[in-house]
C-alpha cells in the first residue's frame, strides 16, 4: 500500500478542521437526510428534482466530510520551536520585496489552510516553494507561472 500523503498544518488549522467537521457530521448531514425524506415523501422519484438535488449535496458532503477525517487522519501538526528562527519553514510568516514594489506578507500553511485572502498560501504553491528553506537577507529566484520572480527576503516570523 502507497504511504498517505501528511497534510502539514498548524495546531490552528487542525483545530478549524476539526470544527468544521463536527458542523458537517452533527448539523449538515442531518439537514440533507431531512431534505431527502421531505423529497421522498413526494412519491414518484423519477422526475423528483426535490429529490434529486438533494442526494447531490448528500454526495457532495460526504465527500467533504471524507477528505476532512482523511487531512486529519494524515494531519502533521507544525512546530517551529526546533527550526532556526530566521529560516522559512511552513507555519511562519514572511515578508519579501520583489524589485521596488511593496513588500508582500504572507504565512506559509498547509494546503487545508490554505486562504490567499487572509495571506495564508499553500505550502504547495510556487510562490512558498521558492521561499522554503531560505533566509533574511537573502535573494531568492523561483519560477512562477507569470514567468521568473526574484525577491529579497525581509522578515520571518
Amino acid at each position: 500500500m502507497a504511504q498517505e500523503k501528511m497534510y502539514p498544518m498548524t495546531e490552528e488549522g487542525k483545530k478549524k478542521l476539526e470544527a468544521e467537521l463536527e458542523d458537517l457530521k452533527m448539523v449538515q448531514r442531518p439537514k440533507v437526510i431531512d431534505r431527502i425524506k421531505i423529497a421522498r415523501s413526494y412519491g414518484d422519484l423519477s422526475e423528483n428534482s426535490e429529490y434529486e438535488s438533494a442526494k447531490d449535496e448528500q454526495s457532495m458532503l460526504e465527500t467533504r466530510i471524507s477528505t476532512v477525517e482523511r487531512m486529519l487522519q494524515y494531519a502533521q501538526i507544525i512546530d517551529n520551536d526546533d527550526t532556526d528562527k530566521d529560516e522559512i519553514t511552513v507555519g511562519k510568516k514572511v515578508t519579501f520585496q520583489e524589485d521596488d514594489d511593496e513588500p508582500e506578507e504572507y504565512t506559509i500553511v498547509g494546503a487545508a489552510e490554505a486562504d490567499p485572502m487572509s495571506g495564508k498560501i499553500s505550502n504547495d504553491s510556487p510562490i512558498a516553494k521558492g521561499l522554503l528553506g531560505h533566509r533574511v537577507g537573502e535573494t531568492v529566484t523561483f519560477p512562477t507561472p507569470g514567468g521568473d520572480m526574484t525577491v529579497k527576503v525581509i522578515a520571518v516570523d
